[in-house]
C-alpha cells in the first residue's frame, strides 16, 4: 500500500532523510517514531507529495508520488503535523470545499459529507469557524477532510500532539475504528501512541532508519524484558539479598512506591528464584510480577546511540 526505497531528503548539506527503506501492509498500522527533529514529518510530506525527494522514491497504492502524483495523492488521506485548514471558514464550508476539490459526484458528495460528518461527530460545530474550535476539535475536522474522498491509506503527522488526555482517547478511538478499512502511517514521538495504536513501528533519528518492528518485538529489546517487579516492606534488605545473586544483572529500587526492579541477565527466568531466595531470608515480598520490556528504554538505546540493533 505504502514503499518507499532509498527515500532521501537534502538540504544543502543537511541530510534530513538519509536512504530510507520500508513498506507498508493492508490492514496495518505502522508508527513512524523517533525524536523531534529525526526526520518524520519530512517523509511524511514527501509521501504525501508535498515535498520532492533529492533521492530515492516513494509510491502509494501502486503510483509513485513523483511521477504519477494525482493518482498518489486520490489513494491518499493526509493529515499534516498541527492540522492546519482554514481559519476563518466554517466547519460545514470547509468540508464541503474539500470534497469539491476532489471533484466527488454529487450523489458521492452527500453521502460523504453526511458519513464523516457523523463519524467524527462534528454535527455541533458545522456553522462555528475552524479558529474558534478546540484543538481536539480541530483535529476532527482535519481527519474529516483527510478521510472525505474515502482513501485506503492514511498517513497522520502527530495526530494527539497537544491533546488533552480526554481528547487523545477520542482521536486514537477513531484511529482504532478507521483502521479496521484503512493502511494507516502515524508519526509520532509519543511512545504511549505506539503501544495503543500500532501494529508495528519504525524507529528513526537523525534521518536514518533505526528498526522496524511489532511493539512486541521492540519490548522485547529492552533490557527490562524479563525482568521482577516486586512489592517490598524492607526494600534495603529485600535488595540485599537479591544483589549477587545468580542470573542477576542489576537490582533497582523506586524508593516512591517501594518496588524492587530485579533485571535478569540475557534469557534468565529469575521468578521462582527469587522467591526462593526472598522466602529463605525471611523477606516479605507481594504483587511480583514479569516485565515485558519498556518502550521507553529501547527507544533511547536506538536514538542516543545512533546504530541500528
Amino acid at each position: 500500500m505504502i514503499e518507499t526505497q532509498q527515500l532521501s531528503k537534502r538540504y544543502g548539506r543537511i541530510t534530513a532523510v538519509d536512504a530510507i527503506s520500508f513498506k507498508v501492509g493492508p490492514g496495518e498500522v505502522l508508527g513512524f517514531l523517533g525524536p523531534n527533529g529525526a526526520g518524520k514529518s519530512t517523509t511524511m510530506r514527501m509521501l504525501a507529495g508535498f515535498l520532492a525527494p533529492s533521492d530515492g522514491s516513494a509510491s502509494v497504492c501502486g503510483h509513485d508520488v513523483v511521477r504519477d502524483p494525482l493518482a498518489a495523492r486520490r489513494a491518499l488521506g493526509y493529515l499534516p503535523e498541527g492540522a492546519p485548514s482554514y481559519g476563518e471558514m466554517r466547519v460545514q464550508a470547509f468540508l464541503s470545499f474539500v470534497a469539491d476539490a476532489h471533484q466527488l459526484d454529487p450523489a458521492t458528495r452527500r453521502r460523504r459529507l453526511d458519513e464523516v460528518i457523523a463519524r467524527l461527530a462534528l454535527e455541533s460545530v458545522l456553522q462555528q469557524r475552524i479558529d474558534t474550535l478546540s484543538k481536539g476539535f480541530r483535529r476532527r475536522v482535519a481527519l474529516a477532510a483527510a478521510i472525505l474522498h474515502d482513501p485506503p491509506t492514511l498517513l497522520l503527522d502527530e495526530p494527539t500532539d497537544g491533546l488533552d488526555p480526554n481528547q487523545k482517547h477520542d482521536v486514537r478511538q477513531l484511529i482504532r475504528e478507521m483502521s479496521r478499512e484503512r493502511t494507516i502511517v502515524i508519526s509520532t514521538h509519543i511512545l504511549e501512541e505506539v503501544q495503543a495504536l500500532c501494529t508495528r513501528a519504525i524507529v528513526i533519528a537523525r534521518g536514518k532508519l533505526l528498526a522496524d518492528a511489532t511493539p512486541d518485538e521492540l519490548e522485547k529489546r529492552s533490557r527490562y524484558h524479563g525482568a521482577i517487579s516486586l512489592q517490598v516492606g524492607d526494600s534495603v534488605t529485600a535488595r540485599s539479598a537479591l544483589e549477587g545473586m545468580q542470573g542477576v544483572a542489576a537490582v533497582e529500587a523506586d524508593s516512591e512506591s517501594n518496588r524492587l526492579l530485579v533485571v535478569p541477565q540475557a534469557g534468565v527466568d529469575l521468578l521462582a528464584a527469587i522467591g526462593e531466595r526472598l522466602h529463605s531470608r525471611g523477606v516479605a515480598y507481594s504483587d511480583a510480577r514479569v516485565e515485558r520490556g519498556r518502550l521507553d528504554d529501547v527507544f533511547r538505546s536506538l536514538t542516543l546511540d545512533g546504530a541500528a540493533r
